[in-house]
């Protein structure tokens, strides 16, 4: 009975937890599909100071905005997309949509997520995560702003030449497009939390840095197989552009991993040592 209790009470703060999120995202969601950003010019004094003011348009919205963005500088010049489904274009818009909402509210839920967990984490575990927090959010958005401003942009470039070289006519589905380059740009963003997590594996003793060294050989193999299972075509390339940072990104864990247990070794086994 106490532990269905518990469970309860677990379930009900989930429920909570949930809700705010949602009280959020929701409302979030719904401005992104519904206004246009329209930039005024402010005359402040001598200077005209450009102003986003949102204005409603059901159609050409914000997400239409990102994906004219997209468009213009993620494809080679004379690539073509094309609409091949009816429903192609209002699901590019919903994807580009829930994408922004994620991406604009994920500060809100970290924090929901964070006070939910905190109560129930000991006070290493909690320092571990005031530690790691930072770093994790700046790697995740490090990656995934290389890889939509960099790697995306390359790899169309690569495969686009591919198809110039057979003769055909460079266009793409546009939903296709979307996908291809949200997933890809978000794989790389999550690769780049690799380090973070090996280190953090570490820090509270879960596995040794000398077991992440001794499995190299599997990490490289799992690089490759997430690399082939995350990126949206089947070509190869993309897997691996995914794969080879990823297996530095291994290596760069190990090695902060190993400092971590070394410095844990120094100042006792109880003692959870600062980040550096």
């Amino acid at each position: 009975m106490v532990d269905l209790q518990r469970i309860l009470s677990v379930l009900t703060e989930v429920r909570r937890r949930l809700y705010r999120v949602a009280l959020v995202l929701g409302p979030l969601f719904g401005f992104l599909l519904v206004f246009e950003i329209q930039v005024t010019p402010v005359q402040i004094g001598p200077l005209a100071v450009p102003l986003p003011v949102p204005i409603p348009n059901l159609f050409y919205n914000v997400t239409a905005q990102v994906f004219a963005w997209l468009q213009a500088n993620m494809l080679p010049g004379g690539v073509s997309l094309l609409n091949i489904g009816v429903g192609d274009s209002v699901m590019v818009e919903m994807e580009i949509g829930l994408l922004l909402t994620l991406i604009l509210g994920m500060p809100w839920i970290v924090h929901e997520f964070g006070a939910f967990l905190v109560p129930a984490l000991r006070r290493n575990e909690r320092r571990l995560i005031r530690t790691i927090g930072i770093p994790a959010t700046l790697l995740f958005a490090a990656g995934a702003l290389v890889g939509l401003f960099f790697l995306t942009p390359f790899t169309f470039l690569i495969l686009f030449k591919y198809v110039g070289a057979l003769g055909l006519t460079p266009s793409m589905g546009v939903q296709d497009f979307v996908t291809f380059t949200l997933l890809y740009s978000l794989a790389f963003g999550v690769v780049c939390e690799l380090p973070v997590f090996i280190y953090a594996l570490t820090r509270v003793g879960v596995v040794p840095a000398a077991t992440w060294r001794k499995h190299w050989r599997a990490a490289i193999i799992g690089s490759l197989i997430f690399g082939m299972i995350i990126t949206p075509d089947n070509s190869g390339i993309t897997m691996i552009l995914i794969a080879v940072p990823m297996m530095a990104l291994y290596f760069a864990g190990t090695y902060f991993a190993g400092r971590a247990e070394r410095q844990r070794g120094r100042d006792g086994p109880g003692s959870v040592p600062m980040a550096g």
